[in-house]
């Protein structure tokens, strides 16, 4: 969070307005109040109200189309809810919410989810009914991460690969039939990125500037500060794009030292998540799992877009990029990540998870 602090104020300090790095800052606050009484609650609790939670953040998605409730088309999309300090996006709470309830569900419904379609069509219930209104806002980027980390927690509970597989293709069928038949945009950006000429007249302009800002920066770097593609060439530059301009201010370096780091924290998560499997609680070994999943998959994504191997979707970087809600649900997540490893570690670490 320090290292993104740093960032966000290198790749901000030219926009106008109140600072980034000053807003950025209050996020980091506000995320590590809420964490310290996440550490304070046990993952009972969790377990518990999961149901509600996932329901409250439903009606939050919905909130978001409703005129004086919600922000409003920012960048052609329905995402925020003004609270004021910030625009909320429901989105990032869902993908944790997800997380939690699906936690509960794979328990609930073990027997069905392990050796019956039945178990299997609930899941796809679930999954479709925050996909459905993350896709009416436009945010297949949230979309694709929900759902690939719920389909992912399925298949550790101990779904058969067939059936996971049938999982996979059906949301993969239905998001494909609401782009193809709704959202032709997308589907002519991404073909667009695929199949012309990068370097073209054609070529996608966002992906070719990240490209030569990190070409710029080689292995050292220009500099903290001395990037000149985060001016005018580069959208996003300290949301979605800061991995470019970590690669053009610090070099090869610099996104060695964020991809070694992120691949440190979630090797301790999956390690986590295994010892809490091993003490039979298994509610807090697929909260685990999740979070870890989540923050692979936008990692992993966010870095590829940045370098260019798919095409520029909304993914900011966790615990770096500019983004009030995105910040403070990753900081809730590792919280309850350390919550779970407190309890492994305590006396009572062998007693099965309980509500």
């Amino acid at each position: 969070m320090a290292f993104g602090l740093i960032m966000t104020f290198s790749a901000s300090a030219h926009l106008e307005g109140t600072p980034k790095v000053i807003k950025q800052g209050i996020y980091i606050g506000l995320g590590l109040i809420a964490g310290f009484f996440v550490l304070k609650t046990p993952i009972s609790f969790f377990k518990k109200h999961s149901g509600i939670a996932f329901i409250v953040t439903l009606i939050l998605l919905t909130l978001v189309f409703i005129p004086y409730i919600g922000a409003g088309k920012i960048g052609g999309s329905y995402r925020w809810i003004n609270v004021g300090l910030f625009n909320f996006q429901p989105s990032e709470m869902m993908k944790l919410a997800m997380i939690l309830f699906m936690a509960g569900f794979l328990i609930r419904q073990e027997k069905e989810v392990t050796g019956s379609l039945t178990g299997i069509g609930k899941t796809l219930i679930i999954v479709a009914s925050s996909g459905l209104l993350t896709m009416l806002e436009t945010d297949l980027g949230a979309t694709i991460i929900i759902t690939l980390t719920a389909l992912g927690m399925l298949f550790i509970a101990g779904s058969f690969f067939k059936e996971s597989l049938m999982a996979v293709a059906a949301l993969l069928g239905g998001f494909s039939i609401y782009i193809y038949v709704f959202d032709p945009v997308r589907l002519e950006r991404a073909l667009s990125f695929w199949l012309n000429d990068l370097w073209g007249k054609d070529g996608v302009h966002q992906t070719k500037q990240a490209l030569i800002g990190i070409g710029r920066g080689d292995w050292t770097g220009t500099g903290l500060g001395a990037g000149i593609q985060k001016y005018t060439k580069l959208p996003e530059s300290h949301t979605d794009m800061i991995f470019a301009i970590i690669g053009e201010e610090l070099g090869v370096i610099g996104m060695l030292f964020v991809l070694f780091s992120f691949a440190y924290i979630i090797n301790k998560g999956f390690n986590i998540a295994k010892e809490a499997l091993k003490h039979g609680r298994k509610y807090s070994s697929y909260v685990a799992f999740g979070i870890c999943t989540w923050f692979s998959m936008q990692v992993g994504v966010n870095i590829a877009m940045n370098l260019g191997l798919m095409p520029i979707k909304g993914f900011t970087l966790p615990l770096i990029s500019y983004g009030g809600s995105s910040m403070i649900f990753s900081i809730i997540a590792l919280a309850i990540i350390l919550r779970i490893d407190m309890e492994n570690r305590s006396p009572y670490s062998k007693q099965r998870d309980y509500v």
